[in-house]
């Protein structure tokens, strides 16, 4: 390894596509998916929806495009979503629910940014006119803040005949889904029977350079198809990504459980240092720790930067290091080691 070579753990979305995975995206065919003709694309869709059991996909640039489509089709101006507090389409979209919706949050505190089926069950409002409609629950597998926790399906399911009961949608923001379903062996049709509209990323550990694609019924992507065009998410010819999230799901999914192996490995370690106060357990690819006063977590990233480590400081306490696929062996070997020379 290039000790010169930076190692990047600030997250998964610095991947960089693989020489396979450039040349798919340089014999990619390609159309206007405007009009429905980008071949690539329409492949890409049809391979996603499959995998999931679902019957229709839309390829959008971003996972926060596809969380905030799916929050306006699912709702109306004035709804209300449920969320847990730190989840992605509330913490880290802008204000999305309300500018691209007209809708308001309803926060739940989770544990390691999983809600429960009966906290949910709480804060449903009643059919009264001085409450915002419950509409929406909205879920984020794996959890970043949390760690990268995972959702158990019996908890899912739960919250699925929780929603059912009560006429809710439920959504799912699965920004590292497959790192999920890696970790815990489950089938991606187990998600798709659960939810009603599934975003999954494919420019995280995935590698694909950009993209996310919502997953759901026909008339849902019908009328998300639309939306797509009114948030200007309407590509041209965008096989060439399409291409990349391609191969990304049929060769670059099973090779998440090394990822998760090296997290495993910078979790242990950390566990071991007398100047970081906790760990949060680790079941995918981010590790998250607080550090013991009186060291800052300014002083340990600064630190770890200048031996060519990059770190994102999560909270005035926390910091977070991200594993992906390109973060080596040796690298981890190497902060391992940086970890431990840390005030000797």
């Amino acid at each position: 390894m290039n000790t010169n070579t930076p190692i990047e753990l600030r997250s998964d979305t610095f991947t960089k596509p693989t020489p396979n995975m450039l040349t798919a995206m340089m014999n990619a065919a390609v159309g206007d998916d405007v009009f429905g003709e980008d071949p690539s694309i329409n492949e890409l869709e049809h391979f996603a929806a499959q995998m999931f059991g679902m019957e229709a996909a839309l390829f959008c640039p971003s996972g926060t495009m596809t969380n905030q489509i799916a929050i306006n089709v699912h709702t109306q101006p004035g709804d209300e979503v449920i969320c847990e507090e730190g989840s992605h389409i509330y913490f880290y979209e802008g204000g999305g629910i309300g500018k691209n919706s007209g809708c308001q949050a309803r926060l739940i505190r989770g544990n390691r940014g999983q809600i429960t089926a009966a906290q949910i069950a709480e804060v449903i409002n009643p059919d009264d006119v001085h409450r915002a409609r419950t509409r929406l629950v909205s879920l984020e597998n794996t959890c970043n803040r949390g760690g990268g926790s995972c959702y158990q399906m019996s908890e899912l399911q739960a919250i699925r005949n929780l929603c059912d009961e009560h006429g809710l949608s439920l959504h799912l923001d699965g920004a590292r889904l497959m790192n999920a379903i890696v970790a815990q062996n489950n089938d991606p049709l187990m998600y798709g029977k659960i939810f009603h509209s599934i975003s999954l990323c494919l420019s995280k550990g995935l590698g694909a350079p950009v993209g996310s694609v919502l997953l759901g019924s026909k008339e849902f992507i019908k009328e998300a198809r639309r939306v797509r065009k009114v948030m200007g998410g309407g590509m041209r010819q965008a096989g060439f990504l399409a291409a990349a999230a391609s191969y990304a799901l049929e060769h670059q999914v099973n090779r998440l459980a090394e990822d998760h192996a090296h997290a495993q490995v910078l979790g242990k370690t950390l566990a071991s240092l007398n100047w970081v106060e906790a760990v949060l357990p680790v079941e995918t690819n981010i590790v998250i720790f607080s550090i013991k006063a009186p060291t800052t977590v300014k002083q340990v990233s600064d630190y770890l930067l200048a031996n060519n480590i990059r770190v994102s400081a999560m909270s005035a306490t926390q910091i977070r290091m991200v594993t992906h696929l390109d973060v080596t062996p040796q690298m981890i070997d190497k902060v391992v080691e940086i970890l431990g020379n840390y005030n000797k």
